[in-house]
């Protein structure tokens, strides 16, 4: 964070000082909202969730070396007491970022947004220091820290956008206002609380409708709910995507034997070959994405392509492929799921099965619940159940309940009539079933929406063996 007063941040967020001896203290750590990560001259918010009030360890936080608390109470400590700690945050982070001048890249979308904004970092990590967010924090309160961590040398900030109703990105982007804002595509992830895909474009697309005249909008040109937002900004358009009109373009597109994405990365400087280290067809599009944002940004073609080359995952629980010494490989997916990703995970996991050829293991998709899609749930779990069976995954695990059983149920009905697909109460019982099954040279997916816990089968696999390398890192 750059270095700030507690006067200077009592006036900027509207707040009074309490217990503070000296106003002119400065804040020169991180902003934090976990006590444990406190670090000496931080500034620690304190937020009272359901289970916890941050304002208990006030004392404890200012014990660690904080410089005061921003707070909705006076704490006993030194601290800025606000009526509304979010918004504080908030205000702080947009007036942190003015200050800085750094170049801010924001993106948004239905799936992909965690792995292209990895993708971005990297490429951008080349030309500049940069900072972006970490995991999938990219809400009203894991924005603001991320734009806080930045500091002097900052020369990018890539940030990460989620939204869960009309209003949400906007109040991001005005927050941390972007120059370069990206949207990667409108499909099914939340649409019980938005309604309809038309709902979440309009949700989504006003990542681009904030933007400067000399800013740019980076679009799909393959989906066109994404590409009609070209109507909805001031900025100039720049599209990528594998139709033949976009900007930054990928041909030849197609896979390595071993489930890895290669392809023919066209930009208007030029074009350059890439053969990506993720598994899956579905980076493609995020490598497109992330090569548009750099080629804005001033890297050439050979440097986009070598980096794309290069880059590993950065967060976890997203295709993290590991083989175990036994010759097991689990692919732990387990951080989200929606009916897309469910989809695109699926087809990478058909695709290293088919890459180990007859003489190989078998495939075993561990699926659970993909959340938050209303009246369109039991047909989404149907559909993923059915393809499962249509890509010849050899065996379907369908972990949990109601939700589970469909996918199963889906499985059954495209023609799994035999032992092909199983259904299990929880992640304990497919842990059981994969010890007792689970021969070398055998891949298993295990990917499900986050509030399931899935991740767990995946550890449960990993433990007491003898674990390769992390591929994709």
């Amino acid at each position: 964070m750059i270095t700030l007063s507690l006067a200077e941040i009592a006036g900027i967020v509207g707040g009074q000082p309490h217990d503070i001896p000296d106003p002119a203290i400065t804040v020169t750590g991180p902003v934090v909202i976990d006590s444990r990560e406190v670090a000496p001259g931080s500034l620690f918010a304190a937020f009272a969730g359901e289970r916890v009030d941050g304002h208990d360890y006030a004392q404890r936080a200012v014990e660690a070396g904080a410089a005061a608390v921003l707070a909705a109470r006076p704490v006993g400590v030194p601290a800025i007491v606000v009526d509304d700690v979010v918004g504080a945050l908030g205000a702080l982070a947009r007036a942190a970022v003015e200050r800085l001048g750094t170049t801010v890249v924001a993106l948004t979308g239905s799936a992909g947004k965690t792995s292209t904004k990895d993708l971005i970092a990297q490429l951008l990590q080349r030309h500049g220091p940069t900072v972006w967010t970490p995991g999938s924090l990219n809400n009203e309160i894991g924005l603001p820290l991320t734009a806080l961590s930045a500091t002097a040398e900052t020369e990018h900030l890539v940030l990460e956008m989620g939204a869960r109703g009309i209003g949400h990105i906007r109040y991001l982007t005005e927050l941390t206002p972007p120059r370069v804002g990206l949207v990667l595509n409108v499909g099914s992830a939340h649409l019980g609380e938005f309604g309809s895909r038309e709902a979440i474009a309009q949700a989504k697309g006003e990542m681009v409708e904030g933007l400067p005249e000399d800013g740019c909008a980076v679009l799909n040109a393959d989906d066109p709910l994404v590409r009609a937002m070209a109507s909805r900004t001031k900025a100039r358009v720049l599209l990528f995507g594998e139709a033949p009109e976009a900007d930054v373009r990928g041909e030849k597109v197609r896979m390595t034997p071993d489930g890895r994405p290669a392809f023919e990365l066209h930009t208007p400087t030029g074009c350059s070959d890439v053969t990506m280290r993720l598994y899956g067809e579905h980076h493609v599009s995020n490598a497109l994405a992330a090569a548009a944002v750099a080629h804005e940004l001033g890297m050439s073609v050979t440097e986009i392509a070598e980096a794309l080359s290069e880059a590993g995952t950065l967060s976890r629980w997203r295709m993290e492929v590991t083989e175990r010494g036994d010759g097991v490989t689990v692919v732990n997916d387990a951080y989200n799921a929606n009916p897309e990703s469910m989809r695109a995970a699926l087809r990478a996991l058909a695709a290293m099965g088919q890459a180990r050829g007859a003489d190989g293991g078998r495939t075993w998709a561990v699926l659970g619940q993909m959340a938050e899609l209303g009246d369109a749930s039991l047909a989404e779990h149907d559909a993923v159940g059915r393809l499962a069976v249509r890509l010849n995954v050899s065996k379907l695990v369908a972990v949990g309940g109601r939700e589970a059983s469909w996918l199963q149920l889906g499985a059954y009905n495209e023609g799994s009539w035999g032992e092909e697909s199983v259904h299990v109460s929880d992640a304990q019982a497919a842990v059981d079933l994969l010890r007792s099954e689970l021969r070398p040279g055998d891949v298993v997916l295990v990917k499900a929406s986050r509030s399931v816990g899935l991740e767990k089968v995946a550890q449960a696999l990993l433990e007491n063996s003898t674990e390769g390398e992390v591929a994709g890192r």
